[in-house]
């Protein structure tokens, strides 16, 4: 039976049994990924490359992946960047899981380069995102990070910074604040 709407962790356990499941997983998340990842590589062809890689192994990991606290999103952006850290540490983008589940090399057509060529746009937005980010006190950066690009709860950020919940929610709204501060004065 597949699951038509709900949350991640249903998506990922009708895969199992149903891949339409772990295709509605991939759309509701490609893009954010596909954007994560070329953030991260500044390079369109590698981003889209990654993001195949990330997927499969999502795919291929679906059958042993557990609800727990961190959301399906959080594991999902985990396999990511254990491919991008792969690939830096390796010189190369592997393919191991892609061909695990026999998918085709990558290819892309014009339009998914013009959707890439957008995404390349938004993060050359000045001054870049990364800049203003390395302007935050560290913690308030880890916390922002995990809140709105991780999609982690207050708790588990709470629990990673050794803090109670309301001064982990602090964190997350002085760093928000910050990064909208530092991009006012930026732009003026």
């Amino acid at each position: 039976m597949a699951v038509e709407r709900g949350s991640d962790d249903d998506l990922l356990a009708a895969a199992v049994d149903d891949p339409e499941g772990f295709g509605r997983f991939y759309r509701r998340h490609a893009e954010a990924v596909l954007a994560y990842l070329l953030y991260r590589t500044r390079d369109a062809e590698q981003a889209l490359e990654l993001t195949a890689e990330t997927f499969a192994a999502a795919l291929v990991a679906s059958p042993r992946y557990r609800p727990g606290p961190v959301p399906a999103r959080g594991w999902l952006f985990g396999i990511a960047n254990h491919k991008l850290a792969d690939s830096r540490r390796r010189g190369r983008i592997e393919d191991s899981a892609r061909c695990r589940i026999g998918l085709e090399p990558t290819t892309t057509d014009d339009a998914e380069l013009d959707r890439v060529e957008e995404l390349i746009d938004l993060a050359r937005v000045e001054p870049p995102l990364e800049l203003l980010l390395d302007d935050l006190p560290p913690r308030q950066r880890e916390a922002v990070l995990a809140r709105v690009v991780e999609e982690r709860a207050y708790s588990e950020i709470a629990s990673r910074e050794g803090c109670s919940e309301p001064a982990a929610r602090q964190l997350v709204s002085r760093g928000l604040a910050r990064l909208g501060s530092l991009l006012r004065e930026r732009r003026t």
